[in-house]
Formats: structure tokens, C-alpha cells, sequence
């Protein structure tokens, strides 16, 4: 970064002159007046878990429906179908507008006389399509599958499934199931005996342990189903679009003015209920409504117009592109993320349920539309957690669970592997896992006689564990911020800490005749600072996250009433063995250029991969930080650590963004969140390209939500706010986030002067 930084200098304020009462806030519509080219000109649209992909192409209305969980024999999440409709009228282009209105959560589309809105209802997976015409109009709709048949999956797809690079010859996304009546229509698709799950298990050499680990996807079922009172079914013809053959079923209406199609959709034991389109209109508008309330960040638009008009005035460094454009990509992501609000599954960080034609992210990828890099049913942690960490600031902690529900489910397989591989307690989480708690098949790597076969032999992944104790941060912090109930969450917690603590001394023991170091300390060795610093001894990643872990515990404990004073009470639950505390080693520093900075390890063999996992201690574990001791040796490391600045970005899930606001380097913060957070190259701004991943990128986006939080509010270790610690003062901005214990912070900086209220 060239610029010289202002470093913020607010003061840390519990409560300001009270700001006036907010009133409601209600985002803007975001709207198109002309049709789309192709389906990577989509609008999102969802609710409940499921997404649509919504566009209007030479006047047929076109969208993509995915549902959280259909993942099939192996582990492809796929597509529940595309479906068409084309009015009378719809080659009109007199008149035409696409409206995504985010207050009600629905896309309203107007072509000639006629208006359709499409939502899906917030309570249960169902899709509603109404049709509404001012002059009676024909009408046809579409239900287009590109799984009519049997479809060999090639070397080139493979990474759309858990195989990846070791793709059976024979292997096969298999035809759904597909039956058309006069006025509805029905698709299924049932997963085949044999799985991944199954090749996973008998490649990791733990058939002798099958029944005590998770399979969510043997037997799956899913589909659904789509009703048309209105229209009939006059045949099937087949066709192509864009790269891919498919076959549609299709259905004819005559004279109508008002119509509504209902698609229901189920994955599993998750079936929709029977419900009036009117009555899930108004309930679903409703929880939109509210879900606006929640929070918001809000910039004064006009002054930052005017600004950017006066004589010398620094073009670029405080633009509306910087600001307003940031306000509005927080909105449209938040809405993404929101769509996948009650679902089984958690939104996935490559494409989430928002994925398109793979041939306009990579014009060497011509495959189906089921395709996405890295996998449907991979939970890569290091990138999913990137989208639920804005959600505690977001006031989103219920939006939280199905990703804290999903480590629930995987935590039989995580203590069974580790009791089975190396015989201690705790849960092994590796990186690149799979939603059955397993590391990916292929990721595990080839193992030779002698080898750890609990191990991943993966250059970029061995010895990750870590990862995982993010989500048991989160959950612990989704209990300050909101009072959410995490009974059911604290083994999960309490065997991901036990992991550490057990494995380290049971490696020490192998390698040497003492369980821990000369100081008593853990030895973390061989490990890893994220993906980059291999082969790591006590790297400070994995050293941060274990003090700020425990420390969270023992918050909990001590709320509980297990702790008092100094004193773990007799026979107690607590959800760790506290004397971890006394074995935790330091995080290791050096000095560069006479500055003490955060170390990235004691020591390491090889950098592999582009991360600064020396920064994590102040982001997630801001143990460093605004309002903290040593926020100079922290700075010292933005700035001055020669592999942090050689590997700084705005890409993809990088996180310089994040660490400028929370180190209070504003110009760094703005021009990197700017970035981060700058319209993407497809026609909906938070459509981002694939960066590390695929599109539309979601840890991109996560990543910005953050920063821009951390922009405007941040707190100390004893729960004092910090307003505006980032943020420019010549920007005028409100805001309503959340904050520990329950509060809900309503600022406005305006004219350079603060006031807030908290709640």
C-alpha cells in the first residue's frame, strides 16, 4: 500500500449523546430496466434454504433453483432443475424492469401488461411463481433438466465432487427421476448403494470403525415437485443452452391474468408444507422486513457526492466507490446469506446456492450447471468460516447454526477417527473435510507403510487441525452476543480444545521421552500455521487460537457458576480441563528492523501457500488489537513483516482488510475494503469472480462484510465499545450492529461528530 496511514485515534466511548430514534431502514431496490444476456446476468432470490439464479433472456423469464443439501452419490451439490416461463407478451421489450426488493425479498419482473413475482417462502422449501397480466395472456412454463439421463463424469469435472483427481473411470451423475401429470410435474433423485462416503471410508483404512461415523449422504433422497392448476402438459422437447443438452417438460396456459406456480422442494426428511402463495407472501415479507431491522450500514451518499466535487479533493481515496458502493454490496451479500437463513446445510463458500453456467466463470469449463470448483459437499473451513463471522456483529446468530449444527454432526466421526488412529480423547477436524467429518478422500493423500494414516500426506494441508476451533469461538460468542442457548454445542467444543492437549503430548511422547517441554509448555510440533508455514513448531496461529478458546470457556464456566475466583467448583461441568491453561506456550515474536513483530512460528521447513497466519492473533483471536496491550507489535507486523507485505491482497479470502481495521489503519482499511468490497465482474455487483475458489465467490464477499464492521465498531477485552476505529471522519455514516451481552449499538457520525445509543 503506497499511501501514508492515518491511524485512527478514537477513543475508546461507552455511550455518547443519544442519538435520535432510529427509525425503520429499508435497503433500496436494486433494479435492472434491460434483459440479461445469459445466465451469469442473474439476480439472486431465496429464502429458507434455497436460492434462485433469476434473469430474463430474449423475453423468457429463466431461473436456476437450488436447495441446501441435494448432494448426491458423490457429493456433487446439484441443481434442483431450471425452469421457464414465456408470457404472450414476453417478446415485448416496452416497459421492462427486474426488481430485486430487498425489504420483501422477492424479484418483481414487468414486461408489457404483465408483472411476475417469484419468492421463496422463508419457512419452508417452497419456490411461488405469480403471474399477473393487466390483458388475458398465454403463457408457457418450462421445467428444463439437463439430468434426463445418465451423464459420465469426465477427469476435467471432477472437482465438482469429492473424488476430485481420483475419479472411478465408471464414475456417473445419474439420471433423476422425472414424471410429468396434466398439471404438475415431479423430479427425484435417489442416491445409489454405493458412495463416496464409502470409498472415503475404505481409502482412510476405518471400515472397523463404519458404524460410529456419519453418512448424510447414503440413501438420500430429494426432488420436488411443481404445480400449475392453470396450465397443462402438452409434451417434451429437447434442446440445448449455453453448453449443456436437456430435456423440457412443458406445460401451456391460455387466457390467463392471474396464475401462481408453486414449486416444492424436499431433501430427506425436510419436506415442504402445504401453504397458500398469499399467506407466504405476506409472512415471508414480513421476515424480510424484520431481518433489515436487525442491522444496517448506512453512508451519507450525497455529502460524499458533493465532497468529491471540491477543488482538491482526493479522487479515489474517499469516493462514493469506496463507500456507497461498499453500503450497497454489504446489503446484497447479507441478502445471499439470508436466503440460506433456516437450512439444514451451511451456505457454501464457493457459488453458495447461487452458481451458474460454469462456462462464464472459465471458458475451458463447458460443463453442466451442477458444476462448481471445490466441491458441493467439502466444508473447507479455513474459507466457510469467512461467512459466519459477520453474523454475530449482523445480529444473524440464528443463521448460525446450521454451520455449528453441521460440526454437531460430523463430531461421531471427528472422536471416533482419533480414538481409532492414534487412541486418545479429543476430535480431529482436518482441513478440506467432508461433510461427513472426514478429510476429503483425495486430500488425504497416498500413504506408505510407516506413514501416520491419520495424517493428511498433503503438502498444503498436513497437521491443520485448527480450523475448527473458529466455530467453537463462535459458538461461545454467539452465546455473549445474543444469549443463544449452546447446551448441545459444548462437547463438541470441549473435545476440540481436549484434541490439542492430548495428540501434542501423545506426539511428544513418540519422539522423545517427555510429554511436554522444559517449562511444562506444550510442545505444537510438527504443525502448521495455516496453510503456509509447514511443518511449523508452536506456530502462533494455532498458539492464539487455544488462549483465545480457553479464555471463551472459561467465560462460559464462570457465567454458569463452575468457576469462582480462581477456583474450578468441585464436580462441576466445566467444557474443558482447565489446567491447559498452565500448559499453553507463549506466542512466539521476532524482531524485524528493530521492531518486535508477531512470529509466524518458533521455526518452519516451507512456506507453502499465501496466508499471514502471524496476523491472526489480532484477527480471529484479537489477542492484538484497538483497546488491547502491545497494539504497537501488532502494527509492527502489518506492516513491516516482509512475507506479510509480499503476500498482502484484496482477493479472494485474504484478510488484509479485516486486520488494517482492526489494528485502527484506516487508510489502509478503506482502500483495501473498497476493494474487497468493489462491484464484480458479473452483472449483479456481488456476483464476485472466482478468486482462490469459484463464483460467485462468497469468502470474498464474507471478508468484506467483516471489514467493513470492524470499520466502524469494535470493542475491548472488558467489553467497552470502540466507535469508529477505521473509519474516515469526514464520511458521514450510521450504523446498527451488535455487540456482547446483548446490545445494539445505533451510531452516526455526521460532520464529524458521534453520537450513538445503545440498546
Amino acid at each position: 500500500m503506497t499511501m501514508k496511514n492515518r491511524v485512527a485515534a478514537a477513543a475508546v466511548v461507552l455511550l455518547v449523546a443519544a442519538a435520535a430514534a432510529a427509525g425503520d431502514y429499508k435497503p433500496r431496490d436494486y433494479v435492472w430496466t434491460t434483459q440479461s444476456v445469459n445466465s451469469s446476468e442473474s439476480m439472486p432470490c431465496g429464502g429458507h434454504d434455497v436460492g434462485m439464479n433469476v434473469w430474463v433472456e430474449d423475453g423468457d423469464i429463466l431461473f436456476y433453483v437450488s436447495k441446501s443439501g441435494m448432494f448426491d452419490e458423490n457429493n456433487t451439490l446439484l441443481k434442483a432443475g431450471r425452469f421457464r416461463l414465456r408470457l404472450g407478451q414476453s417478446s415485448s421489450a416496452d416497459n421492462f424492469s427486474q426488481t430485486l426488493r430487498l425489504d420483501d425479498g422477492a424479484v418483481y419482473i414487468r414486461m408489457g401488461d404483465a408483472e411476475v413475482c417469484l419468492w421463496a417462502d422463508v419457512f419452508t422449501p417452497v419456490v411461488f411463481v405469480d403471474i399477473q397480466s393487466k390483458t388475458k395472456t398465454d403463457a408457457a412454463m418450462c421445467y428444463e433438466s439437463w439430468r434426463y439421463k445418465d451423464r459420465p463424469l469426465t477427469k476435467e469435472e471432477c472437482q465438482q465432487c469429492s473424488y476430485k483427481w481420483l475419479l472411478p473411470k465408471d464414475a456417473m451423475t445419474f439420471k433423476d427421476s422425472i414424471t410429468a401429470d396434466e398439471h404438475s410435474l415431479a423430479f427425484n433423485h435417489t442416491n445409489k448403494d454405493y458412495t463416496v462416503f464409502d470409498f472415503t471410508v475404505e481409502r482412510e483404512q476405518i471400515d472397523a470403525i463404519r458404524d460410529r461415523l456419519y453418512d448424510p449422504i447414503g440413501g438420500l433422497s430429494f426432488g420436488g415437485t411443481m404445480d400449475m392448476p392453470d396450465f397443462r402438459f402438452v409434451g417434451t422437447r429437447d434442446s440445448v443452452y449455453v453448453s449443456t443438452d436437456y430435456r423440457a417438460w412443458r406445460y401451456e396456459a391460455e387466457a390467463v391474468s392471474h396464475t401462481t406456480v408453486a414449486i416444492s422442494l424436499y431433501c430427506g426428511d425436510d419436506r415442504a408444507e402445504t401453504i397458500a402463495a398469499q399467506t407466504s407472501r405476506k409472512r415471508s415479507a414480513q421476515w424480510w422486513h424484520d431481518f433489515w431491522q436487525r442491522s444496517y450500514i448506512q453512508v451519507d451518499d450525497e455529502k460524499l457526492l458533493m465532497d468529491n466535487h471540491k477543488e482538491g479533493s482526493s479522487e479515489g481515496q474517499l469516493s462514493t466507490f469506496n463507500f456507497q458502493l461498499s453500503a450497497q454490496n454489504y446489503d446484497l451479500f447479507r441478502y445471499m446469506l439470508g436466503c440460506n437463513a433456516y437450512g439444514l446445510w451451511p451456505s457454501k463458500f464457493n457459488g453458495s446456492l447461487f452458481t451458474f453456467d460454469p462456462v462464464f466463470v472459465d471458458a475451458q469449463r463447458p460443463f453442466t450447471p451442477d458444476y462448481r470448483c471445490w466441491g458441493g459437499g467439502t466444508m473447507t473451513a479455513q474459507n466457510q468460516r469467512l461467512l459466519y463471522w459477520p453474523m454475530l456483529k449482523s445480529g444473524d446468530t440464528d443463521m448460525m447454526t446450521a454451520q455449528f449444527d453441521t460440526y454437531l454432526r460430523m463430531l461421531p466421526s471427528a472422536t471416533a477417527r482419533t480414538r481409532f488412529y492414534w487412541g486418545h480423547d479429543g476430535a480431529s477436524f482436518c482441513e478440506q473435510i467432508e461433510n461427513c467429518g472426514l478429510p476429503n478422500p483425495a486430500e488425504y493423500g497416498k500413504h506408505k507403510e510407516g506413514d501416520d494414516p491419520g495424517t493428511e500426506r498433503n503438502a498444503w494441508l498436513e497437521y491443520q487441525w485448527d480450523t475448527a476451533l473458529e466455530f467453537c469461538s463462535m459458538i461461545l460468542l454467539a452465546h455473549q452476543y445474543s444469549g443463544m442457548d449452546i447446551t448441545k454445542y459444548e462437547q463438541l467444543i470441549g473435545q476440540c480444545v481436549t484434541f490439542f492437549d492430548e495428540h501434542y503430548q501423545y506426539l511428544a511422547r513418540k519422539m522423545g521421552l517427555k510429554a511436554l517441554n522444559g517449562d511444562g509448555r506444550l510442545v505444537l510440533y510438527p504443525s502448521s500455521g495455516c496453510e503456509t508455514y509447514k511443518m511449523a513448531y508452536n506456530p502462533s496461529s494455532v498458539i492464539a487460537a487455544l488462549h483465545a478458546v480457553t479464555a471463551q470457556c472459561e467465560a462460559y464456566d464462570r457465567e454458569r457458576g463452575s468457576i469462582v475466583g480462581d477456583t474450578v467448583v468441585s464436580g462441576a461441568p466445566t467444557l474443558i480441563d482447565y489446567t491447559l491453561r498452565d500448559r499453553l506456550p507463549d506466542i512466539p515474536l521476532r524482531v524485524i528492523d528493530g521492531d518486535t513483530c508477531i512470529a509466524p512460528a518458533i521455526v518452519w521447513a516451507r512456506i507453502q501457500n499465501v496466508e499471514s497466519p502471524q496476523l491472526y492473533p489480532v484477527f480471529p483471536w484479537r489477542i492484538y488489537g484497538m483497546g488491547r496491550d502491545n497494539l504497537d507489535i501488532a502494527r509492527n507486523t502489518y506492516l513491516n513483516d516482509p512475507h506479510v507485505l509480499e503476500m498482502r491482497s484484496a482477493r479472494g479470502w485474504k484478510q488484509d482488510n479485516i486486520w488494517a481495521a482492526c489494528l485502527g489503519l484506516t487508510d489502509e482499511a478503506v482502500a483495501l475494503n473498497g476493494e474487497k468490497f468493489s462491484a464484480g465482474p458479473y452483472r449483479f455487483p456481488a456476483f464476485y469472480d472466482m478468486g482462490f475458489d469459484w463464483a460467485p465467490d462468497c469468502n470474498r464477499a464474507g471478508a468484506a462484510m467483516i471489514g467493513l464492521q470492524e470499520m466502524l465498531l469494535q470493542e475491548t477485552p472488558d467489553g467497552e465499545l470502540i466507535l469508529f476505529p477505521a473509519w474516515p471522519r469526514e464520511v458521514d455514516v450510521s450504523f446498527r450492529l451488535h455487540a456482547t451481552d446483548g446490545r445494539t449499538i445505533d451510531a452516526q457520525l455526521k460532520n464529524g461528530r458521534i453520537t450513538v445509543k445503545t440498546k
